[in-house]
């Protein structure tokens, strides 16, 4: 999975404060890149409620 904040339609809003990446990562630029080991981590910390839930929209699919 790669995670581009830069195509996220969510970018810069309210949505994007709670997204687990912006949470995480704030300090890295450009694109992060999340093996499958990994996104399932970050799937079980969210559902725990330990980390928010991803909330990339993909800008193509925000219509």
């Amino acid at each position: 999975m790669l995670i581009d904040c830069n195509e996220c339609a969510a970018q810069h809003t309210a949505v994007c404060r709670d997204c687990v990446v912006t949470h995480l990562l704030s300090e890295v630029s450009g694109f992060v890149e999340v093996d499958g080991e990994q996104a399932a981590a970050l799937e079980t910390l969210a559902g725990c409620g330990l980390v928010p839930q991803l909330r990339l929209v993909p800008r193509a699919a925000a219509g």
